[in-house]
């Protein structure tokens, strides 16, 4: 945001999420069957939330999302939707706490504010599915940026330390098993930033937002989720600059064929030290003999 961008990290990471303004979790009781009784029992689960995202006083667009890293939300979700193309287009965001939700009040700098009114719609988007705000088949598979220019390299070790690092940083996650996670890996740094949220989209625009906001170039590093990849997380990442991203689950074949044009390498399945490469595997170095002969037909033995 103008005049408050943070400073470029020094340390390992980019900034530790924030949780304490709103409640993330709530401890609710169950009956639980174990070793072939019922027991009674209570456990913790995330919260979910209303998250209104308003500019210049009229309502964008409402996510149901976890209450936690609001700004980076805004801020993150401003420049994936194409909104602003820098941090410092935002004057301010304000969170205003609503009787059933939250409302991210948005100040823009004139000139964003006209192009926002010039395409300015209502949109609602679920957890979990759907393009927010798209009214056309054009808008949904909009053209995704060319991040083939990227010098970054991988090794087999990145990957898997990625991933592996990811699982040990996502508290949220480790209370209560029901969130997604999305990471900025650098090699030779590890993970710069982590964000988590109950929607894999909230999620990656939480890392944008946080990784802009310090000044992060996506250029430098991967982007790492614990999602499946669809055609939105590889557009995401595209306009984040990253020209890699490592998921847990398995791609869609339009995400794969968008990263292929896209000149983006998607890695996925990384289970241990194993996982698939979908696209440009050429970022990944390797020793001559352990390289294998790469195939975008070549099928697999066991279907996921």
């Amino acid at each position: 945001m103008a005049g408050k961008r943070r400073p470029p990290p020094i340390a390992a990471t980019v900034g530790a999420a924030e949780r304490s303004r709103f409640t993330t979790t709530a401890k609710v009781p169950e009956v639980a069957r174990r070793a072939g009784v019922l027991v009674s029992q209570s456990r913790l689960v995330p919260e979910e939330t209303a998250i209104a995202l308003t500019y210049g006083g009229s309502t964008h667009a409402v996510m149901m999302a976890t209450p936690a890293d609001l700004e980076d939300f805004a801020v993150g979700f401003s420049l994936t939707e194409g909104i602003i193309t820098d941090p410092d287009q935002i004057d301010d965001v304000e969170v205003i706490a609503e009787d059933k939700g939250i409302d991210l009040q948005i100040r823009l700098r004139d000139e964003q504010n006209e192009a926002l009114r010039l395409r300015r719609r209502h949109m609602a988007g679920p957890v979990g599915c759907g393009l927010c705000g798209i009214e056309s088949i054009e808008q949904a598979v909009r053209t995704t940026s060319d991040v083939s220019g990227s010098s970054l390299r991988l090794s087999d070790e990145d990957v898997v330390r990625a991933v592996g690092m990811l699982n040990g940083q996502q508290p949220l996650h480790l209370e209560t098993r029901a969130v997604h996670g999305a990471a900025f890996y650098v090699p030779g740094r590890g993970l710069i930033a982590v964000r988590e949220d109950v929607g894999r989209h909230n999620a990656l625009d939480k890392l944008t937002g946080a990784a802009a906001l310090a000044g992060f170039r996506g250029d430098q590093g991967a982007v790492v989720v614990t999602s499946r990849v669809s055609v939105e997380m590889v557009q995401k990442t595209a306009i984040t600059g990253s020209p890699v991203i490592i998921a847990i689950s398995a791609p869609t074949a339009l995400a794969i064929r968008t990263a292929e044009q896209a000149g983006m390498t998607l890695i996925a399945l990384v289970r241990g030290d194993e996982f698939e490469i979908f696209t440009h595997p050429e970022r990944l170095e390797r020793d001559e003999e352990e390289r294998a002969p790469f195939s975008p037909r070549a099928s697999r033995s066991e279907p996921f």
